[in-house]
Parts: structure tokens; sequence; C-alpha cells
């Protein structure tokens, strides 16, 4: 993978975490969903900034993905967009105060292993 497209690989990811982040927050203001609630929690998405900033996060990010399939193999660029999953780990450690649990770490650890051998080339 070149600068440039591991360039837009990074900024996809990045912009999407983003979206995830807002869609958390978002979500936590709507508070849980039951049967009583779901159609006034669905209505409610268009009325909370935080999902609309996630959701607008997502089709951006989901642009420099299209960009990036221009560029790079569906095989690569695929798996390559899960390292997406350390960042949200580290965004609900860092911001959110989640837990990460050991078998978080390793389960994170087997996803970069698995980028790098995605990407590596000869």
């Amino acid at each position: 993978m070149t600068p440039q497209e591991f360039s837009l690989l990074l900024i996809s990811v990045l912009i999407s975490t983003a979206g995830q982040f807002f869609l958390k927050i978002g979500a936590n203001k709507l508070g849980r969903v039951h049967v009583g609630n779901a159609i006034s929690h669905i209505l409610s998405i268009i009325t909370t900034p935080e999902l609309l900033i996630g959701l607008t996060c997502y089709a951006i990010g989901a642009i420099f993905y299209i960009l990036l399939l221009t560029r790079v193999n569906l095989s690569v660029a695929g798996p390559s967009i899960s390292i997406g999953y350390i960042f949200s780990v580290l965004l609900g450690y860092w911001i959110l105060k989640e837990p990460i649990s050991v078998m978080r770490l390793l389960g994170l650890s087997l996803i970069v292993v698995g980028v790098i051998l995605v990407v590596w080339r000869k």
C-alpha cells in the first residue's frame, strides 16, 4: 500500500470512527429503546445533533473509502478498514471510560497482526 493509499485508508477510518463516537453519544442521549418508545426514538434521530454529526461522518468516511477502492483491491481495503476497531476501543476507553479487558486487548492485537499480513507486499 502506497503512502497515498494509506492516507486514504487512515482518513476513512478516522472519520468513520468519529462517526461511531458521535453515534454513541447521541444514542446515550436517546436512552434505551424498547417496544413502547421505538417510534419516538427513530423520529428523535433527526433532531439529535450528535446523531446527525455521526451519520455525516460515516458518509464522509464512505467517500474516502470509495476513493481508496479506486486504487486498492477490495481484498486489501476491506480487511484494512478493521483498524477502525482499534480506534473505537481507544476512544471508548479514553473518553467514555469503558474498560478494556485482556481478552479485548488480545483480540485487537490479532486485528493489527491480520491487517499487517493483508497489506504486506513482497
